[in-house]
């Protein structure tokens, strides 16, 4: 099976309705994406017959959980989940920050060459980012523990707003860890087309939001 069936058929097994411009662009993400690969290490996973589920299925994977507005994707670095939801939510407005800057310049133009217009970067420490606005969602794939995760981004989350981070088992101890003042919403089991292993999606919100 080519890419191309393998993404339409994992898009229809996770249920995700996507026309044909939005899964050659998401096919675009991968060669540019492997194809900076090489000099600039955007990603661990040197097989790229993978990339389609454990690059981008298993970043869209969490599409159901993402509201309207905008989303935040803290660390990330090849663009991951961050740059294939922008791709199949023209309307989601996303922001990609990664401290490093190799990978910000990748991003760049990545969302140049895929044309993203609903795509922004910013190149720092998230703990240092003071936009002029917040998020209605903050999203991270493998960044950190779910304490640091919330502490360091707590300030750039919109009121009513959720953190979605991805993991991989049911992090208990991250989550007996978490703050007072962060509450669990909900921890759902993913299950990513071609994906082994367990998947899950911590949802949290500020207490009293």
């Amino acid at each position: 099976m080519n890419t191309a069936a393998q993404l339409a058929q994992g898009l229809a097994e996770l249920g995700i309705d996507l026309p044909p411009a939005g899964q050659e662009k998401l096919l675009a993400y991968v060669a540019l994406l492997y194809k900076w690969n090489k000099t600039y290490s955007l990603t661990a996973l040197r097989e790229q017959e993978k990339a389609v589920s454990h690059h981008l299925l298993d970043s869209l994977v969490v599409l159901p959980y993402v509201s309207a507005g905008r989303l935040l994707d803290v660390g990330s670095g090849g663009g991951m989940p961050g740059i294939p939801l922008a791709i199949a939510r023209p309307d989601l407005r996303v922001t990609v920050l990664d401290s490093n800057a190799k990978k910000a310049a990748f991003l760049q133009q990545a969302s140049i060459e895929l044309v993203l217009p609903n795509i922004s970067v910013h190149c720092g420490r998230v703990e240092q980012y003071h936009p002029s606005f917040g998020f209605s969602a903050i999203t991270a794939r493998a960044f950190s523990d779910l304490a640091d995760f919330v502490g360091w981004s707590r300030h750039l989350l919109e009121p009513g707003g959720r953190w979605l981070a991805m993991k991989g088992v049911w992090p208990h101890d991250e989550i007996g860890l978490l703050p007072a003042e962060v509450q669990l919403e909900a921890v759902h089991r993913l299950q990513v087309p071609g994906v082994e292993g367990e998947r899950h999606l911590v949802v949290l919100r500020s207490a009293g939001a």
